[in-house]
C-alpha cells in the first residue's frame, strides 16, 4: 500500500494519484468493502481551471480518497511519460473497468446530474453497456437551487453502494466536501461534465471547444511553473 500511495503528481496545486488501472481499482474494491464513504474523483482539464481559485476547496479535496486524471493531458503537464498511464487514462480503463464491476454485482447506484438530458443519457448508457447495474435513483442538482438536505435523505433511503455524479466544479466537490459524513454509501465517483456519456457543454464542449480549453490550460501551467521557479 505505501509504494501505491506514494504515487502522487501535482497539477496546479491539487494532489493527483499517479495510478495504473489495475492500482486504482484494487483501491476501489477496497472502498466497496467499507462502511465509510470513500471518495474517487476523475479530475478533468475543466475541473483543475475552475478549482483553481477555490483555496478552501483544494485543501478539502486533499481529503478525497482517490483522485485519478481524467485525461493525458493532465499526465503530460507533470511530465508523465510512461506510455501505459497515459493510454489507460485516455481509454478512461479504470472507469469502464470499475463499471463493469457496478454491474456485474448487481449494485446499487444513484446518479447525479445537472439537466433532464444528461440523466436519460447518463440511464441510457448504462441500460446499453452496464445492464446488471441497479439504478435506485436520478437526481437533477443545481448550483443556484441547492437543496442538501432533501438530496442526502433521497440518497440514503436507497441503500446505495455507489454514488454517480456527473456534475461541474466546483459544485461537485462542494457537495461532497459538505454532506460526506452524512452520506450512506461506500463510494461517491466523481465523474464531472466529462462523465460518461455526457460531453460538456459551453467552453469546454466538442472538439474546437476542447481545443481551445487545453491551450488555455497549457497556458496556466506555464504561469504555475514559474511561480514555483
Amino acid at each position: 500500500m505505501s509504494e501505491i500511495m506514494s504515487k502522487k503528481i501535482s497539477v496546479l496545486d491539487i494532489s493527483i494519484d499517479n495510478f495504473t488501472a489495475k492500482e486504482a481499482m484494487q483501491e476501489a474494491l477496497a472502498y466497496m468493502e467499507s462502511d465509510l464513504v470513500s471518495v474517487i474523483e476523475l479530475v478533468t482539464i475543466e475541473s483543475l481551471m475552475e478549482l483553481g481559485t477555490e483555496a478552501e476547496l483544494k485543501e478539502e479535496i486533499e481529503n478525497f480518497d482517490l483522485i485519478l486524471a481524467g485525461n493525458k493531458t493532465i499526465l503530460e503537464a507533470a511530465e508523465i511519460t510512461d506510455h501505459k498511464c497515459l493510454r489507460e487514462t485516455e481509454d478512461k480503463t479504470f472507469l469502464k473497468m470499475f463499471l463493469r464491476y457496478l454491474a456485474r454485482k448487481h449494485k446499487r447506484v444513484y446518479l447525479l446530474v445537472e439537466s433532464e438530458e444528461e440523466g436519460q443519457k447518463m440511464f441510457g448508457h448504462f441500460e446499453e453497456y452496464y445492464r446488471g447495474t441497479q439504478i435506485v435513483g436520478m437526481a437533477k442538482v443545481s448550483a443556484k437551487n441547492r437543496a442538501d438536505d432533501m438530496l442526502i435523505n433521497a440518497i440514503n433511503g436507497e441503500e446505495v453502494d455507489c454514488v454517480l455524479s456527473a456534475l461541474s466544479s466546483p459544485l461537485q466537490e462542494e457537495l461532497i466536501s459538505k454532506n460526506r459524513n452524512v452520506m450512506n454509501a461506500r463510494v461517491w465517483l466523481g465523474l464531472g461534465k466529462d462523465g460518461i456519456p455526457v460531453v460538456a457543454k459551453g467552453i469546454g464542449g466538442g472538439r474546437i471547444g476542447q481545443f481551445f480549453m487545453k491551450q488555455i490550460f497549457k497556458k496556466e501551467i506555464e504561469k504555475s511553473k514559474k511561480r514555483g521557479n
